[in-house]
């Protein structure tokens, strides 16, 4: 079984153009979403991206909503933590193939990254 993991340089996560993610306000609160919406620049990526590392320059204080977490996820999308898994790595997929392309390093990387051992 696949096991999620963030994978280090990936930075998909980050891309947080509010017209790519057009139901934001269904599962953020009214204070999330302002924040959410002051931490995407210009270009659609996170302010607190780093580009060149493809890190986050706040990942230790970074928003809740930014977590992947059981209560997170339970919180904004009614997922069970049984269902954690296999949810964010749907995510994962659905968004690097969405930032990168279907068939990009990114996506072949998180694949071998999340590969049973």
């Amino acid at each position: 079984m696949a096991t999620w993991q963030c994978m280090e340089q990936c930075g998909a996560c980050c891309h947080l153009a509010p017209q790519d993610r057009p139901d934001l306000a269904t599962y953020l609160t009214v204070a999330e979403l302002n924040q959410y919406l002051q931490m995407v620049g210009t270009d659609g990526w996170c302010v607190h991206f780093e580009p060149l590392t493809r890190r986050c320059g706040i990942y230790n204080h970074r928003p809740e909503f930014c977590r992947v977490t059981a209560d997170t996820f339970h919180r904004l999308f009614g997922i069970s933590a049984e269902e954690l898994n296999d949810f964010a790595i749907d995510c994962c997929r659905e968004q690097i193939g969405a930032v990168y392309g279907e068939n990009s390093l990114e996506g072949r990387r998180y694949e071998r990254a999340i590969a049973p051992r």
